[in-house]
C-alpha cells in the first residue's frame, strides 16, 4: 500500500537510489505527488496535518522514522498539527479526548508535540508500542485503554477526568473529524498541506523528498 517508500521506512533507513532523488523547484504535480482535496479543511493555512490512528501500523512506522525529522526540517514554515481518527480503532473516541487533553496541556507549558517531553507524544508512543509491539487489546475495556496513556504520562483518572470537561477539549475532538473523509481517499497516514492538498504518500521517494514537496505546497 506504501510501495518503496514504506519499505524503507519498515527497514528503518532509505536506500541510495532514493536519497539522491529530490524535488526541484516547483516539481509538484497535481495528480502524481498531492491532489486537492474538494472539502479544504478550515482555517488551516501554513499547517500540516497528519490523520493517524494508533491501531495504523503504518502510522506508528512513519512517527517512529520520519515524522520528527521532518517536522524539524519545516520549522517557521508549517505548523504540525497531529489530527487522531476517532473511527477507525476500537478506542479512538477515548483516544482522541485522551490526546486533546495532553496538546492542550503540552500547549499551555509551550511544549512542541514532537518533543520527547511532550505529553501527546509519550501518550501516543505508549499506545503504538502497546497494540503493535506488545499486541495489547485492551480487554479490560475503556478504563484499561485509558490507563495506559495515563501512565505513561503520569497523570491520574481523576486529573482526567475534570480535564477532559474543558469546552476545548470537544472543540478539538470534533474538529479532528473530518480526518475520516480524508482517510477514506488513500488511507492513513495521510498528511494534509493547508488544509488542502493531500500528499500521495505511495509517491514519496525519500525524506528531504517530503520536506521539499511540503515547503512548496505550503508557499501555494
Amino acid at each position: 500500500m506504501r510501495l518503496a517508500f514504506l519499505k524503507n521506512v519498515v527497514k528503518g533507513v532509505f536506500c541510495a537510489a532514493f536519497v539522491a532523488v529530490t524535488f526541484p523547484a516547483s516539481a509538484a504535480t497535481e495528480g502524481t505527488d498531492y491532489m486537492v482535496l474538494e472539502k479544504p479543511i478550515p482555517n488551516a493555512d501554513k499547517t500540516l496535518i497528519k490523520v493517524f490512528s494508533y491501531d495504523c501500523p503504518f502510522c506508528y512506522k512513519y512517527d517512529k522514522r520520519v515524522t520528527v525529522p521532518v517536522v524539524k526540517k519545516l520549522e517557521g514554515i508549517v505548523k504540525f498539527e497531529p489530527y487522531p481518527l476517532e473511527t477507525k480503532a476500537k478506542y479512538g473516541l477515548q483516544a482522541s479526548r485522551l490526546f486533546a487533553v495532553l496538546m492542550l496541556k503540552d500547549g499551555a507549558k509551550g511544549v512542541s508535540l514532537i518533543d520527547d517531553n511532550s505529553l501527546f507524544k509519550k501518550a501516543k508512543m505508549a499506545y503504538y508500542e502497546a497494540y503493535h509491539d506488545k499486541k495489547e487489546r485492551w480487554g479490560g475495556g475503556e478504563n484499561d485503554f485509558l490507563k495506559t496513556g495515563l501512565d505513561a504520562v503520569g497523570m491520574s483518572r481523576a486529573d482526567f477526568d475534570a480535564a477532559v470537561k474543558d469546552p476545548k477539549v470537544e472543540g478539538m475532538v470534533q474538529q479532528w473529524k473530518v480526518g475520516y473523509d480524508i482517510a477514506k481517499i488513500q488511507g492513513i497516514p495521510a498528511y494534509v498541506v493547508n488544509g488542502k492538498y493531500l500528499i500521495y504518500t505511495k509517491n514519496i521517494r525519500s525524506e528531504d523528498g517530503l520536506v521539499d514537496l511540503i515547503k512548496e505546497l505550503a508557499s501555494k
